[in-house]
């Protein structure tokens, strides 16, 4: 049976109820004294920490929103939501989540943001027998990249999942790339990392079957300071077409060799994923950041609300800009979507203080989100659901005053997001 959560359900039907919008906090305090504790783990700094840079303001909503208290199954809760910073150093991820565990006692994780954060916060908690929910990452590199084999039974009870697969990815870009004329020569730079290893076993193929030439120098290990090999590769080969799933500082780099030895000029789409998915990525190359193209897990257009605070996308993004002075990000919608799960797993589950019992719920999970719904009962592999990638661009705003929209430019793994402009050539 799939538990179905959504607003409405959480503030007005029987059972699992979420009543952090209907009791004080007095009253679901004086149900129980003991509170639910959430963990909280992304990176809030070192090279990723453009993933966790609007983390703080998602959080302050999340707080206000629970502040009541939640009812579920009769029983009123407070709600704690403990943050950590991975520093974007993965051992330092799995120790923070086993703090979380064994000193806070939380009753489930929430890891946010690359596989870098999200693997060893996953593995942690699977051991210890603590449910946890994860997003922004491929699946793919996620429960292959965990020790899942094809075919066979999923050897996780308690991590489960959400989000973008290689599928979306190779869906975005083959609606992105029909829209820009080009002689279908793409240059592809993977790191050796659980991210480029899984896009090259699996992306790859897909684009050469579907026509693509696929021009690959090989893996690079993060970190790279001379890219000139790839770069004469490129050239040589003729590429228009150049995808990447780099950390920001190792694209930087790449595409200021890239402009000194001419490559940029030949190349009509520039395609990121991991990097190019925030105004800090594109503002820091200068004037060769306009028209590149990324991808979006999440959009300030995307049509849904959150349950868990109410607040649309846009007007989650506009709150943030008016309290930072910064431009929104994607990273918003998707750090808030966790929390919405996580709360509806919670929820799910009758008893919230009882792992096993949310862990035994989580198969069944289908829940509505900020980013949209979140169904575990469809796969594609046990723990999993997969959400949309949407094909994007930053073009010269417009007006206002941040440098560049980030503008959708197609919608083929979500057609209830809307189109509002096209691609254009990165030389454009």
């Amino acid at each position: 049976m799939a538990f179905d959560i959504t607003r409405r359900n959480l503030l007005m039907s029987g059972g699992a109820v979420l009543g952090s919008f209907a009791l004080g906090r007095s009253q679901a305090l004086a149900q129980s004294a003991t509170p639910l504790k959430i963990g909280f783990i992304s990176p809030v700094s070192g090279p990723l920490a453009g993933f966790g840079q609007t983390d703080g303001y998602v959080l302050e909503q999340a707080r206000a929103a629970l502040a009541g208290g939640v009812t579920m199954n009769g029983q009123g809760y407070a709600v704690e939501i403990l943050e950590r910073d991975t520093q974007s150093d993965p051992a330092r991820a799995g120790q923070l989540a086993r703090d979380l565990i064994n000193n806070d006692n939380v009753d489930i994780m929430i890891a946010v943001s690359t596989p870098e954060t999200i693997n060893p916060v996953s593995d942690a908690c699977e051991a210890a027998g603590v449910p946890c929910i994860s997003t922004v990452m491929p699946w793919e590199a996620w429960y292959f990249g965990r020790g899942a084999k094809p075919g066979e039974p999923s050897p996780f009870k308690y991590s489960y999942h959400f989000g973008f697969g290689v599928d979306e990815f190779y869906r975005a870009y083959i609606s992105q790339w029909d829209l820009v004329e080009t002689n279908k020569k793409v240059g592809v730079m993977y790191p050796n990392d659980a991210d480029g290893n899984a896009i090259r076993a699996v992306l790859a193929p897909k684009l050469a079957e579907a026509g693509y030439e696929i021009i690959d120098p090989g893996a690079y290990e993060t970190g790279t300071t001379d890219y000139s090999q790839q770069i004469r590769t490129f050239r040589e080969a003729g590429i228009e077409i150049f995808n990447s799933f780099p950390i920001p500082p190792d694209f930087a780099a790449f595409w200021r060799q890239a402009a000194q030895q001419g490559l940029h000029k030949q190349v009509k789409i520039v395609q990121l994923a991991k990097t190019g998915l925030f105004p800090a990525d594109i503002e820091a190359l200068g004037g060769l950041g306009g028209n590149v193209s990324s991808a979006a897990y999440w959009h300030r257009d995307f049509p849904y609300s959150s349950p868990v605070t109410g607040l649309t996308g846009v007007q989650l993004c506009d709150g943030y800009e008016a309290a930072t002075g910064r431009q929104w990000t994607q990273q918003l919608g998707a750090s808030l979507s966790a929390i919405d799960v996580a709360i509806a797993a919670l929820t799910a589950s009758g008893n919230p203080k009882d792992k096993e019992a949310v862990a035994a719920a989580m198969p069944g999970l289908k829940a509505e989100s900020i980013g949209g719904t979140v169904d575990f009962t469809s796969g594609p592999v046990p723990n999993v659901a997969t959400g949309p990638i949407i094909g994007t661009q930053w073009q010269a705003a417009k007006g206002g005053k941040f440098q560049y929209d980030y503008v959708i430019t197609e919608n083929a793994t979500d057609t209830n997001v809307p189109v509002a402009g096209t691609l254009r050539p990165y030389n454009a």
